[in-house]
């Protein structure tokens, strides 16, 4: 689920499948659920102090992927947030 989520209203078929996302995602990184929704917006927030970022856009999630020291699969954050401007430095 996105941030934006909480102010759309949603279909419940939208909201079962997003349900199932974060379960399938979770049971991969061997947590749960509502951790990786904590982790998904602890991300948003901070990237948020210092860019302008598309939520409709917003892609996290945690895959299997083949450790550099050769010792099998381990799980992965990938993110694709995409910018929409950068804020300005305040100094």
């Amino acid at each position: 689920m996105r941030l934006t989520d909480f102010f759309k209203k949603k279909g419940t078929g939208s909201i079962a499948k997003d349900r199932l996302k974060l379960v399938l995602v979770s049971d991969r990184a061997g947590c749960s659920p509502e951790v990786m929704e904590q982790i998904k917006n602890d991300i948003i927030a901070v990237i948020s102090k210092y860019i302008e970022i598309d939520l409709e856009g917003l892609d996290i999630k945690i895959t299997q992927t083949e450790s550099e020291l050769h010792n099998g699969p381990v799980p992965a954050l990938f993110a694709n947030i995409p910018i929409k401007d950068m804020k300005a430095s305040k100094k």
